[in-house]
């Protein structure tokens, strides 16, 4: 049962621990990249956190490349929730069709935090469009407010998390994807409540825990290499590579 958002301590220990994570990164970058499984070219769309754009994905988009994904920004400036993918996420679903079209086979999914939702929400709508979804550090499996960022949220949104439409789409991002998944989770993260991050035991989905901070989630080697391994696990099948260039043509 989730209570609540993580403790003021874990919180206050955010900063401190992501600016001691960044620093050790050139040190930690070799050892996550060092027999990392290798991609196929498939196309991967990254999608960043609340209030964040295309350039906090770069670290990630540099280390999928390397091992041989196409990694592709979302393009649609600073996620601002509903107000960046378009009303119903339409922005967001024409992105990914239009990436699956044109590399003839479905694309995989990395969100960080807010952009793991919106993630999983395309999964649902735009199925045939959508390889897997990775989560990361992502709270789609409890209430806004077990996390500290709930207001920060309503603030660059402009939604109320009390919304009976925003708590509609909570309840089908929460659902069990048709897709397969990943979600990466912490238990001491101290934005959003660990067990929010993932459903125990929820059909076609890996938890995968990695000790992290929030902030700069996305940077982290342990993290980069869990979303490789990720990736390696579930590439689409030939057959459903062929199904989907089929449907776009």
């Amino acid at each position: 049962m989730i209570h609540g958002p993580p403790s003021l301590r874990q919180f206050l220990a955010e900063t401190p621990r992501a600016a001691w994570a960044l620093a050790g990164t050139p040190f930690r970058w070799r050892a996550a990249l060092d027999g990392a499984p290798r991609g196929d070219g498939g196309p991967v769309l990254l999608l960043p956190g609340l209030f964040n754009s295309d350039r906090s994905m770069l670290l990630m988009a540099r280390f999928l490349r390397s091992l041989g994904h196409a990694p592709h920004g979302w393009g649609l400036g600073r996620n601002f929730g509903q107000r960046s993918i378009g009303t119903d996420g339409a922005a967001l679903f024409a992105r990914i069709d239009h990436l699956a079209q044109a590399s003839g086979r479905p694309v995989a999914l990395v969100g960080v935090s807010m952009g793991g939702i919106m993630a999983r929400l395309a999964a649902h709508r735009v199925p045939a469009s959508v390889a897997q979804v990775v989560t990361v550090a992502s709270p789609y499996a409890g209430p806004a407010r077990a996390t500290r960022v709930w207001r920060l949220y309503e603030w660059i949104s402009g939604e109320s998390v009390d919304d009976p439409a925003l708590l509609a789409l909570a309840d089908e991002v929460r659902r069990p994807l048709p897709v397969p998944a990943t979600a990466i989770w912490s238990a001491s993260d101290g934005l959003v409540n660990g067990l929010c991050c993932h459903v125990a035991g929820e059909p076609g989905c890996h938890a995968v825990h990695v000790p992290s901070s929030h902030y700069g989630v996305q940077t982290r080697p342990a993290i980069l290499r869990a979303v490789a391994q990720a990736l390696a696990a579930n590439c689409p099948t030939a057959a459903t590579s062929a199904m989907v260039a089929g449907t776009a043509g």
